[in-house]
């Protein structure tokens, strides 16, 4: 849900990056975090337990153009990646504009990602959105391992609305600022279009 401050004449939106755990959605927030100048960017906020590692989400806003006289700012989240860590990946899409699944292209982890996928369309719906309109780019990462299914196979099996798709060496940065440059787009389409 998009929220504006009148005063600070801005328009915030939430961009959520969901997959299956170790599948390069924090790698993809760490090098466009590295990449973005700092007067553009806040500070980069890492939450973790003690037992696993993937049990955090990145915040960092990021300002791109305007929309009618306001500035854009986009906050952009990670969700834990393992299912077990359901009720923090509803809260985390709480509010969302947009979202990017990222996808782990290694054929040891084609279940998981089905299985991410499709909790994320329940979460989607349990948040009162509709996931066949929600702004979504899908993102096949890991493209340069030896294990990496065919991106036309993988884009079969995961593509469920004719959404753009990236191929993606995340901490190469290859394909993830063309993936975020996507969401973004989609989603000021979708705030232009209210």
């Amino acid at each position: 849900m998009t929220f504006i401050n009148y005063a600070a004449r801005e328009i915030n939106c939430k961009i959520v990056y969901y997959g299956p755990g170790l599948g390069g959605k924090t790698t993809n927030i760490q090098y466009i975090y590295e990449k973005t100048q700092n007067d553009s960017k806040g500070k980069l906020i890492s939450l973790a337990t003690e037992s696993e590692r993937t049990l955090f989400f990145d915040f960092m806003p990021l300002e791109l153009g305007s929309i009618r006289g306001f500035r854009t700012r986009f906050h952009l989240y990670t969700v834990p990646g393992q299912v077990f860590y359901d009720a923090s990946r509803k809260l985390i899409l709480k509010g969302a504009d947009g979202l990017v699944f990222v996808a782990d292209s290694q054929e040891a982890r084609y279940d998981a990602n089905l299985e991410s996928l499709e909790n994320l369309k329940e979460n989607l719906v349990e948040n009162g959105f509709d996931p066949m309109k929600i702004p979504y780019v899908l993102q096949l990462n890991k493209r340069d391992l030896a294990g990496a299914m065919p991106a036309d196979e993988l884009t079969k099996a995961l593509q469920f609305r004719d959404e753009q798709v990236f191929e993606a060496i995340a901490p190469k940065g290859v394909g993830v600022f063309e993936t975020l440059k996507a969401v973004v787009k989609t989603v000021l389409m979708d705030l232009r279009s209210r």
